[in-house]
């Protein structure tokens, strides 16, 4: 950056280009300031002095700044002073605007520099999960040479927990650098990406049964996998993610309780029950009007026409959840602003590894880019892989509401739950339990209702008709919960019981009944039962023989 002093139009830099030092040469006319002319430094004693330094060449003159790390002029580290614009030829950026924890001293790309940062990710946690990278290329390899499907998708699957970890710990980066509430509502955003993509890629490998003209039968619906998706992630998100926070943050204080405030949880909790309550309804619709469809030739309320019903409520229904979801974030960003910024600040300040995190090398901001970017090709192809090979693993043996409500949520919530427990540890409570809902109220209310709309945009309908079973655990996981936080405090105990029941919710889902393809077992169920007509049914039972006395 240039600074203008009175009585000069010459800028000066505040860096020289010959070292990494501020430069301290005055400007052109001492006289007009009024001061002295700095005092000369023997040669002898100039190595000794930080602050003294060679003079500015003509270039440095002309503008070639550098920082300290021997980059070009750097726009993050760098806000304009008041009263310098005039004169200062300093072009205005979006990293003007960056947020003091984000600022990294540097500029553009230092492939070195990138590299240490990304190893060291945000925490030691997600650190060692950096050592699961080779699965990635093994992952591909062996996608393009072989049809070992069970190999491949454990394989894929493995490979996804680093490409999640880098997407989220460069979400993280460029959260720092914006405000704090909306650099908390960006970092969930960019923790759930991997989640949307996995719904995308579900609903695009889809096979409905009018596909290719031809009746295909169950084979290749994936509807039942996505519907279990998503309140795995709702689930995993309330239940194992919240529990370890609470457990990990209430066994590091012994006998103190973790006191969290009361916007987080009541905002939150409110959110859910409206989510829960919106993906409801198709489900109990459905189980509602079932026994009363009668046959096709009477011509009135058919299976086929209420199936019809369950799709048009669900895309009315997603589209009243994300006005429900862009109420929350106005309401996030405008009335409760200030709220959730006392919030944030206050936890900054109990955040026992604060100043370490504030030491660390950042990535700045065009390096933030380039890490998303990689994160997003890499777990975009990995997901390709993996879906590519769900029916298999299916087909295997491997329940599909296990591998909805259990394995799927577990790895694209990997990176959002290493942070949470990483916070809570460290005593963040406020910022891991928004962590936790903010995830949840984000997959309820924007991305199981934008994966429907997506279907209904590519002509592959998808339904909010949940089995009874997975809603049921859903309604019963938000009230636990929801009592949980009722307290605004936390122990171990609480966290060590979420985590319980998180546990004999994957041991009833692994025990659900399997088809022998990956389709729900309500449909197998439907098929099997034949819809009759009350006089045909009469007559039925008076052509039955009538038991003897």
């Amino acid at each position: 950056m240039e600074v203008t002093f009175p009585g000069s139009l010459c800028p000066v830099p505040r860096f020289c280009s010959e070292s990494s030092y501020p430069c301290v040469s005055p400007p052109r006319s001492t006289k007009s300031l009024g001061k002295p002319p700095p005092p000369k430094v023997p040669p002898s004693t100039a190595a000794l002095l930080p602050f003294h330094q060679p003079r500015c060449t003509s270039a440095t003159m002309a503008g070639s700044n550098t920082n300290p790390s021997g980059d070009r002029h750097n726009h993050e580290s760098s806000p304009l002073l008041p009263g310098s614009n005039h004169h200062s030829n300093h072009t205005h950026t979006f990293a003007d605007g960056i947020a003091h924890e984000g600022e990294s001293g540097r500029h553009g790309i230092n492939p070195k520099i990138f590299l240490q940062v990304v190893a060291r990710s945000s925490n030691k946690v997600s650190m060692y999960v950096n050592v699961l990278w080779p699965f990635v290329p093994i992952a591909i390899i062996l996608r393009y040479t072989t049809n070992a499907h069970l190999w491949i998708f454990a394989a894929s699957y493995i490979a996804m927990i680093p490409a999640a970890n880098l997407l989220g710990f460069a979400g993280q980066e460029f959260a720092r650098k914006m405000p704090k509430v909306a650099g908390i509502l960006i970092e969930t955003t960019f923790g759930s990406v991997v989640e949307v993509i996995l719904f995308i890629v579900l609903i695009a490998k889809h096979k409905s049964n009018t596909d290719e003209g031809e009746d295909n039968g169950d084979e290749g619906n994936l509807i039942p996998i996505i519907q279990a998706a998503i309140l795995g992630s709702i689930m995993t998100n309330l239940l194992l993610c919240l529990g370890l926070c609470f457990f990990f943050g209430g066994i590091r204080r012994h006998e103190k309780s973790q006191k969290f405030h009361a916007v987080i949880s009541e905002v939150g909790s409110g959110l859910l029950l409206v989510a829960a309550f919106g993906l409801l309804i198709p489900s109990a619709f459905y189980s509602a009007l079932k026994s009363e469809t009668v046959s096709a030739l009477q011509e009135k309320f058919t299976e086929g026409k209420l199936e019809e019903d369950i799709v048009r409520i669900s895309q009315w229904t997603s589209i009243a959840l994300i006005v429900a979801y862009l109420c929350y974030l106005i309401y996030s960003c405008t009335s409760a602003h200030s709220i959730f910024d006392e919030v944030i600040e206050m936890d900054e300040h109990a955040d026992a590894d604060r100043e370490d995190d504030m030491a660390k090398a950042k990535l700045t901001l065009t390096e933030t880019f380039t890490a998303l970017a990689i994160a997003i090709a890499f777990v975009t192809w990995l997901l390709i892989i993996l879906v590519g090979n769900i029916e298999e693993v299916v087909e295997a043996g491997v329940p599909d509401q296990f591998l909805g409500l259990i394995l799927l949520p577990l790895v694209e919530k990997a990176a959002e739950h290493l942070t949470a427990i990483d916070e809570a540890w460290d005593g963040v409570i406020n910022v891991a339990l928004y962590h936790c809902i903010g995830p949840s109220i984000q997959t309820a209310l924007l991305n199981a209702p934008l994966v429907v709309l997506v279907g209904w945009a590519i002509g592959k309908p998808m339904d909010l008709n949940f089995e009874i079973f997975m809603i049921a655990l859903l309604v019963l996981s938000i009230l636990v919960v929801g009592n949980f936080l009722r307290d605004q405090e936390s122990t171990w105990l609480e966290g060590a019981l979420l985590v319980i029941i998180y546990i004999i919710i994957a041991i009833a889902s692994y025990y659900y009944p399997n088809p022998d393809v990956a389709t729900t077992n309500d449909i197998e169920l439907v098929k099997q039962n034949v819809t009759i007509s009350l006089d045909l049914y009469k007559q039925l039972l008076a052509a039955l023989p009538k038991p003897e006395l």
